[in-house]
């Protein structure tokens, strides 16, 4: 049981964990406030405040924005915490059969709620496999499926993806879909178009799914790795020796594969999948080497309940605190200026979402599936 000066932690998690998955979805459901955008457009275009805000933005194409990561650092996560959740499962007495059922219903939990998040326009409803729940409940499926095979057969596994990704992108033959780099000729939107799904806006492919199931598997592998009896300083040199060895191969590879998130380049994935293990490193060296524990409760609260609050964020949780909101904030904040007005409005409504994980953390009530 925590002391009264620690955090309370549910039995089998991982508190650099709950932390790392913390932050990434308190940064994700920051998204749906509008903040970022109010930040950016309230800055001077080529200022250094404008470039870093613009951070917080997905890059149009190629190249890499710190919220490039946010999506693969999820799926990561996501992979990690299997090993503990298994554990746990098997402590409490389920056989394999039993786990191999949770997957099952977890994996399709997860592609119905991404459906259902694209089918919230009235009148319309849409299949479609871009958002990240959709992507999630393959690379899971798949990560969960070889967990317990040795760490030479999931690194070559994950790798193969990259392998099939780059040669169907570079040798797929049908004329107009033959330019592995160019937006909306590509293998990825060919394959959305067949079905209905293509995102020709965004540029947008369901196929990512594909190659980002490399993220849930390395995060399988340093999930068996953290659970392991091997020494934590030993633990924290191996993930950030793996993360700085993806660096590299991704970095010294983007002159022949771009690196580009709308279309998961293998370069990409090996980038953002390094940048995951260097964090994951460093959280579990600050937080369960070095013991700095309290402090982390702010975002751990909302890594405790990741999927309750993505999904009432998603589903225009903010229009709801907003008709709420509205009034008193424009009362209070409206002499400042319009911009002034957004940017505290969206900070209150953000406020809002994490004092809604902090009040189901105090009453106990962890959302699962």
């Amino acid at each position: 049981m925590a002391s009264e000066k620690e955090p309370y932690v549910p039995e089998g998690r991982l508190l650099s964990l709950d932390f790392f998955r913390g932050a990434t979805m308190f940064l994700l459901i920051g998204e749906f406030t509008s903040l970022f955008s109010y930040l950016t457009h309230s800055t001077p275009e080529g200022g250094w405040l404008h470039s870093f805000f613009l951070q917080f933005h997905h890059q149009k194409w190629e190249g890499l924005h710190f919220w490039d990561l946010i999506q693969p650092f999820f799926m990561f996560i996501v992979g990690v915490a299997i090993p503990f959740s298994v554990a746990r499962r098997v402590r409490q007495g389920q056989t394999r059969r039993e786990l191999m059922r949770h997957a099952q219903v977890r994996s399709l939990t997860l592609l119905f709620l991404g459906w259902a998040l694209y089918c919230i326009v009235p009148g319309k409803i849409t299949f479609r496999f871009q958002n990240v729940l959709a992507q999630l409940s393959f690379t899971y499926f798949i990560a969960f499926l070889i967990r317990d095979k040795s760490f030479r057969f999931q690194l070559l596994f994950s790798l193969g993806f990259l392998v099939v990704t780059e040669l169907l992108y570079r040798f797929f033959p049908v004329e107009g879909f033959n330019h592995p780099f160019t937006p909306n000729e590509n293998f990825g939107t060919w394959l959305d178009l067949q079905y209905g799904g293509a995102d020709l806006r965004g540029h947008w492919v369901s196929f990512n799914a594909v190659p980002t199931a490399a993220h849930t598997i390395w995060g399988v592998m340093a999930g068996n790795l953290l659970i392991s009896h091997i020494p934590q300083k030993e633990k924290f040199v191996r993930l950030a020796i793996a993360g700085i060895v993806a660096l590299v191969v991704g970095y010294a590879l983007s002159p022949l594969t771009p690196i580009i998130k709308r279309i998961a380049t293998s370069t990409f994935v090996l980038v953002s999948g390094g940048y995951a293990l260097l964090v994951l490193a460093f959280f579990y060296w600050l937080i369960d080497i070095k013991g700095s524990r309290k402090w982390v409760i702010f975002f751990a609260v909302v890594g405790m309940n990741p999927l309750f609050i993505y999904l009432f964020a998603h589903a225009d949780g903010r229009g709801f605190l907003l008709h709420i909101y509205k009034p008193f904030t424009h009362l209070l904040f409206s002499p400042l200026g319009e911009q002034a007005e957004n940017i505290l409005t969206s900070t209150v409504i953000w406020a809002t979402f994490w004092y809604i994980t902090w009040w189901m953390y105090k009453r106990k009530i962890f959302i699962k599936i």
